[in-house]
């Protein structure tokens, strides 16, 4: 009986861990058997299914969420966020690792966060994204619209608990950035300190070392708008223990750094291999929390190149109407001028008979 007791708390321990199979999807896997031929089996593992062995996951405060900004609530005493040792994280190198699920780096506890009731120090990195030519792969959504991918930023609190596992089981133990990321024209040199050597992880549990370099650059540039939130992790055994800030500015990288983010890691040691795509939860219902803003101006995001397209949109529109009013102002110059010499010639031939 002794055994059977110590036998199912390792279990429970082991679940609790996350050491249970999880998927992201409930997809028909197709393998390869001994006689070359493709067998399909399905793997009931995904995220319908996350509560059955996770029952956190069904909870009422679940991430991520999408933030419609109509309902959002400001708040103006939320101060800003001011992340401390992000710009040189000392000169250990710093571990990359694929866990099949995603790709993680390894953080120092000199990096920081100054801006919530504790101080959370940082303890990993790590992405979500889509896959090649499927729209979407952050986890947030802003009214609704998805980016191309996103990076969370796990933080602890290390004034009350001694690591991040202990911390990930207690009410706002854990401080998460989220940080939309979007395509844009040209390669951003700080994530390419990250999908530069994804080449050397390309198997699940393969580990590489990176260079320190800053963190702070793999942020928007802009950090004082954001939405505030009480949620979970985005993935088993979904902790309920996340104060999650979600930036309103994006971050960007090009389409070859997308791509080989969507096309360089397995999720699997053994052939076959299977692509590390598509990691990324579906938003999960808001129930009764409140989203506060610590800005004002909700209305939906735009990207730069919206922006500039508005810009020029203006532009071409006040130059429309400086040309219309120079016309204008023209015509009515030489409508006067005519006036005036018809008046002047009316005068003379009237002189000039009397």
């Amino acid at each position: 009986m002794l055994l059977l007791t110590l036998l199912l708390g390792a279990a429970a321990t082991l679940a609790a861990e996350g050491g249970q199979h999880w998927t992201y999807e409930d997809p028909v896997l197709t393998i390869r058997s001994h006689t070359s031929c493709f067998c399909r089996k399905a793997s009931p593992h995904g995220q319908d299914h996350w509560p059955a062995s996770y029952p956190e996951c069904g909870g009422n405060a679940q991430s991520p969420i999408d933030i419609q900004t109509d309902g959002v609530t400001f708040d103006p005493e939320l101060p800003a966020l001011q992340p401390q040792g992000y710009d040189q994280p000392g000169p250990e190198p710093l571990d990359l690792h694929n866990n099949g699920h995603t790709v993680q780096l390894s953080l120092p506890p000199t990096l920081y966060l100054e801006g919530l009731p504790q101080k959370f120090v940082a303890a990993q990195l790590h992405l979500h994204w889509g896959q090649k030519g499927s729209p979407g792969g952050s986890e947030h959504q802003i009214n609704s619209e998805a980016t191309a991918a996103e990076l969370h930023i796990v933080h602890y609190d290390s004034d009350s608990y001694d690591n991040l596992n202990e911390a990930a089981q207690r009410p706002q133990g854990l401080a998460v950035l989220g940080i939309l990321i979007e395509v844009g024209e040209t390669k951003n040199p700080a994530y390419e300190h990250i999908i530069s050597h994804l080449h050397e992880i390309r198997q699940k549990n393969q580990r590489t070392s990176v260079a320190p370099f800053s963190v702070r650059e793999l942020l928007p540039p802009e950090l004082g708008r954001f939405f505030r939130y009480n949620g979970s992790l985005t993935t088993p055994p979904c902790h309920q223990s996340v104060l999650w800030t979600v930036f309103s500015r994006r971050a960007q990288i090009s389409t070859g750094q997308l791509a080989e983010l969507q096309e360089t890691l397995f999720s699997t040691e053994e052939e076959p291999s299977e692509l590390l795509v598509h990691n990324y939860r579906a938003p999960q219902p808001l129930n009764q929390r409140v989203v506060f803003a610590s800005f004002i101006e909700v209305g939906p995001s735009r990207t730069t190149a919206e922006m500039l397209g508005l810009g020029m949109g203006i532009l071409l529109g006040c130059l429309c109407l400086l040309l219309a009013a120079y016309f204008i102002a023209r015509k009515i110059r030489k409508k006067r001028l005519g006036n005036r010499k018809s008046v002047a010639f009316t005068s003379g031939r009237v002189a000039a008979e009397a």
